[in-house]
């Protein structure tokens, strides 16, 4: 059985930013993490296919998988329910964000893959709060 790659979370709409991503060999969701606002400027303007929105998605998803510790689903999840950073993820409330969760569900009219849990919720949240106070 083969292992995901951070890349292959990424859904269709991603195609030509995860294109641009395999063939310049940035592969490693670190890596993203790294890119400025400038960096991803230029891509945008190197390759007008990938699209600055998209590009910042990627490295929000990328930064909340390695500041939080959770899986691209579970970041793209935060992201769909209008969580893009930490700092947004250490504001909100297990409750709140439960309801986000289920809103989007019900608007999707889909269950989500992730097992979200409240206490998983909790866990998020705090280790959100806990990296914000560090810095």
């Amino acid at each position: 059985m083969s292992r995901k790659h951070f890349l292959d979370y990424l859904p269709e709409s991603f195609r030509h930013e995860k294109s641009f991503l395999i063939q310049n060999k940035i592969l490693d969701y670190e890596e993203i993490c790294k890119f400025t606002d400038l960096e991803i400027n230029k891509i945008q303007n190197k390759y007008p296919l990938c699209t600055l929105n998209n590009l910042k998605k990627i490295k929000a998803i990328a930064i909340l998988k390695k500041e939080i510790t959770i899986s691209p689903p579970e970041a793209f999840l935060l992201l769909h329910c209008g969580i893009g950073s930490v700092k947004a993820l250490a504001r909100i409330t297990p409750y709140e964000l439960d309801q986000k969760i289920k809103r989007l569900e019900r608007s999707l009219r889909v269950k989500t893959e992730t097992n979200i849990t409240f206490s998983k919720l909790k866990d998020w949240i705090r280790r959100a709060i806990d990296i914000t106070q560090s810095i």
